[in-house]
């Protein structure tokens, strides 16, 4: 158990963007610790230890933060949140924390959106810290939290939770995902898929096989946002190098971090980002040596 437990948000305070038509609204559903080695790599802790501080046992601070994207009416749940179905054990060694004003659903509801009023759900990837709330325990029996929401997942991310014999079964869990099968919820697309006109999907694999971006905005716009997903899990993973223990394919992971720090810098795109605990939004500039990271404009959020 962490031996020095982060602080909760002492209340919940939604903030916003404009990408191309789209308005995004950051949600929240927890926090959560891991160990600051693994998520890493390589980087020595003299180094990482100044950007994500660690507590006594080795861990850094997390978030699950899954954002509301709306346009012309439709409404998008991006990436799905660490839900609650957890035994104490869970919740000691991940140092889960959901205070109930800041889940997945509680945010939503502050924002005056119901779990009806969700169109489309879509996510990076299927690991359980991206998409564990959008099943839930009701009357004894698992149901979708968005139960009239189209759930769109890459092709190979639910093969992977099928593969019992996968080198990540652990961070995958078929109930996140087959309570939404049985329901008829959930499409599936291949490597790279335009979701709508301004919304599409670029496979990135290398921290797990089917791994996507999702880019909100057309080309050229000149406010364009990327969800990064685990591709750059926090605003200070922002140099290629920069690459965590839990990817499964380095050489990939590090191919396609180079590119889309690159179009990001060269393109101004927005860095939309679910792990960060303090930085949800960010444009990557580089100042001739590095890639930094720098504010950007909001505007007022959704509800």
């Amino acid at each position: 158990m962490p031996t020095e437990p982060h602080t909760p948000p002492p209340g919940w305070t939604p903030h916003a963007l404009q990408a191309g038509g789209w308005r995004i609204t950051t949600l929240f559903d927890a926090r959560f610790r891991l160990d600051g080695g693994a998520m890493w790599g390589v980087v020595p802790k003299n180094l990482w230890a100044r950007m994500t501080p660690p507590a006594e046992d080795n861990t850094i601070a997390l978030a699950a933060r899954p954002f509301l994207a709306e346009k012309d009416g439709v409404r998008v749940v991006v990436e799905g949140g660490m839900g609650d179905r957890w035994d104490d054990k869970f919740r000691k060694i991940y140092g889960l924390d959901r205070p109930a004003g800041t889940t997945l659903r509680a945010t939503l509801a502050a924002l005056d959106v119901g779990t009806n009023d969700i169109d489309h759900v879509f996510v990076s990837h299927c690991h359980f810290d991206h998409i564990g709330a959008l099943v839930e325990e009701r009357d004894g029996a698992l149901a979708p939290l968005f139960p009239r929401a189209r759930h769109h997942f890459p092709a190979l991310e639910i093969e992977a939770m099928r593969t019992t014999a996968h080198p990540r079964r652990a961070s995958y869990r078929a109930d996140d995902i087959e309570p939404l099968v049985e329901a008829g919820l959930v499409d599936s697309y291949g490597g790279g898929a335009t979701l709508f006109g301004d919304l599409t999907a670029h496979h990135v694999g290398g921290h797990s096989e089917g791994m996507v971006v999702l880019v909100f905005g057309e080309e050229g716009d000149a406010n364009r946002a990327a969800f990064w997903g685990d591709l750059v899990p926090t605003t200070h993973h922002i140099q290629p190098p920069y690459i965590m223990a839990y990817d499964m394919d380095v050489s990939q992971s590090f191919r396609m971090r180079r590119e889309w720090l690159a179009r990001a810098a060269g393109e101004g795109l927005v860095g939309l980002s679910y792990h960060d605990p303090d930085r949800p939004f960010t444009r990557i500039e580089h100042d001739g040596k590095r890639y930094v990271a720098v504010d950007v404009p909001e505007v007022e959020p959704a509800g």
